[in-house]
């Protein structure tokens, strides 16, 4: 392309040229990891009812007579891990063929991880020793598989790319939207080729827009940069979501909850509250209080209209606290309930019902829980599958259309960049949109960095290099030529970039498989607790092709944008 009019054929302003360029380089840059989060989400969210089955022993009991006391199930928990174990959180069986889990916390687990006994309620049998993650009390299948989608299994600096996705998500539904409404054919026409890829593309981005406007200002509320954000714009309007007082002396902590658990870093817990409850007897703390304790905490929570199935009992941490049980389930939107216990007593210190919530922390909490896809059940699953498998197969749409209109040579003009499409604008809308950038990038730290990095390092360097460059003409049509004459094409025009390429390419997926490599062999070690040189040939065998695998993937998705980098334009649109 050499003009703004090969951009816009028919021009709907300076706008439309600047949406159009931003969407492309959405296409381009962030679709990669938009692809790897939807389709980890999608996993995530498809894998309880396989999570069952895998672990069916530990989670089932066979009734036999009476349930044992609860305080009776505590203590063969605690012969198991010794009584110097500190339990964190104690979830007695929500179902008569379910068992109790007594959860221990220990300095050798993870953000939000919980050691996890399993009880058979009928004969004190230990059905299950394992870490379990999160509210959800996600066991460890779900729990790798959460860590890939939030973090790709490296930790706090891996939680930049799902924030980068969820940043920029939004950004390509609704501008996609836009330019949809504002350049679409009067006329139909028979599609093939690019115009039947593109209209899939499109009809998929109207069906799924909505939904992934949802999904990325929800998944944006726990994200680590703009998720610090929003909890300070919830705290500053009122927002916050009410929580339970545990304060035995009329105070009310400082320490807040946190709806986001499940993906957060840490345990968030429920204490505290916007009322000032009256005083209570404060009681020392015990460590590691007596089991009988948990039975009448149990009784008391019941008895203070808690009717629940499932329930989630926490000791006090200190001195002048309460007890807390909080109903944990997330399938109905009601189910949230929480009370605080005096210890001395067993009377109710302070009460937190769903129903008193304020509308936005109702949506919030519903919001978070859809997003997860424990909102209803199944319906909520397949819901999210549709979705996040929509947007997968729209994002290799938008390359395949990016493919076919690629020219064989790339033919650069400085108004093919995001720069020269803003300075096109008038000045009123060059001050607008800047405005609106750089609120965006101050509430979206991620979007600012990386749109700032696209700039610098790339649109700048484009728009200079365009300035010198030579157009080449090319005989044949574009797509007239095999994958393979057009790499041998550009490799004849660019050699030196394509060795740039290459040795780019080579050295990512060397970086991949280290990055993988040590994520997946390290997660096993930890998880199961078997040192490598313990492995069986098939936990050998399985690693090596899950390694090889996902690097693959990853190398794939990430070299679209070095051959973009190295090879130049490679769009067509609007022709």
């Amino acid at each position: 392309m050499s003009s703004s009019q090969e951009i816009s054929p028919a021009p709907r302003g300076t706008l439309f040229n600047l949406l159009r360029r931003l969407h492309f380089y959405i296409g381009l840059f962030i679709a990669p990891f938009i692809f790897v989060a939807a389709l980890t989400g999608t996993l995530y969210v498809l894998t309880p009812q396989l999570e069952k089955a895998i672990y069916h022993d530990a989670l089932t009991a066979e009734p036999k007579g009476a349930a044992q006391p609860l305080s009776a199930q505590i203590a063969a928990a605690r012969m198991r891990v010794g009584e110097s174990a500190h339990i964190y959180a104690v979830r007695p069986a929500p179902g008569p063929q379910e068992t109790t889990r007594v959860q221990f916390s220990g300095p050798d687990l993870g953000p939000s991880e919980s050691r996890s006994l399993f009880i058979d309620p009928y004969t004190l049998q230990v059905k299950g020793d394992m870490t379990v993650y999160g509210t959800s009390g996600v066991l460890p299948l779900r729990m790798w598989l959460d860590q890939l989608h939030r973090g790709l299994l490296l930790g706090d600096v891996g939680r930049n790319y799902s924030e980068l996705a969820a940043s920029w998500l939004w950004v390509a539904a609704l501008g996609g939207i836009v330019l949809w409404a504002g350049t679409r054919p009067r006329k139909r026409k028979a599609r093939r080729g690019f115009a039947a890829t593109r209209y899939w593309h499109v009809t998929l981005g109207l069906l799924l827009a909505l939904g992934l406007v949802f999904f990325s200002v929800t998944g944006l509320t726990w994200s680590q940069w703009a998720g610090n954000n929003i909890e300070k714009m919830r705290s500053d309007f009122g927002w916050k979501t009410p929580q339970v007082n545990t304060a035995l002396n009329g105070e009310a902590p400082a320490e807040a909850a946190d709806p986001h658990a499940d993906h957060r870093g840490t345990m968030a817990g429920m204490n505290m509250s916007d009322m000032t409850m009256p005083a209570k007897t404060a009681a020392p703390v015990v460590e590691n209080q007596p089991d009988a304790h948990w039975d009448q905490v149990l009784v008391a929570a019941r008895e203070a209209g808690l009717d629940a199935a499932k329930l989630e009992l926490r000791q006090p941490k200190k001195q002048d606290q309460a007890w807390t049980v909080s109903e944990i389930d997330r399938r109905w939107p009601s189910q949230v309930d929480a009370v605080s216990i005096n210890p001395t007593d067993f009377s109710v210190v302070d009460r937190v019902e769903f129903a008193h919530f304020p509308l936005v922390a109702k949506l919030t909490r519903w919001g978070v829980d859809a997003h997860m896809g424990v909102l209803f059940g199944l319906a909520n699953q397949l819901i999210l599958a549709f979705f996040g498998f929509g947007l997968c197969a729209m994002i290799v749409l938008g390359y395949r259309m990016w493919w076919i209109r690629r020219p064989a040579v790339p033919q650069l003009s400085p108004a093919q960049t995001l720069l020269s499409a803003w300075l096109a604008m008038p000045r009123y809308a060059q001050g607008a949109s800047l405005i609106v950038m750089l609120a965006l990038g101050y509430a979206l730290p991620v979007m600012g960095v990386s749109l700032l990095l696209l700039l610098l390092l790339l649109d700048i360097q484009r728009w200079r290099s365009a300035r010198r460059a030579r157009t080449v003409h090319v005989d044949t049509a574009p797509d007239k030529q095999s994958p393979l004459a057009i790499v041998q094409s550009r490799f004849a025009v660019k050699r030196k970039e394509m060795r740039y390429f290459l040795r780019s390419v080579t050295v990512l997926a060397l970086i991949v498989i280290s990055v993988m490599a040590n994520a997946m062999i390290g997660g096993v070690i930890d998880q199961y607790q078997i040192p490598f040189s313990h492995w069986s040939l098939t936990m050998y065998m399985t690693q090596a092709m899950m390694i090889l695998l996902y690097s693959t993937v990853f190398t794939g998705l990430l070299s679209i944008p070095l051959w973009y980098f190295f090879l130049g334009e490679s769009d067509e649109q609007g022709k």
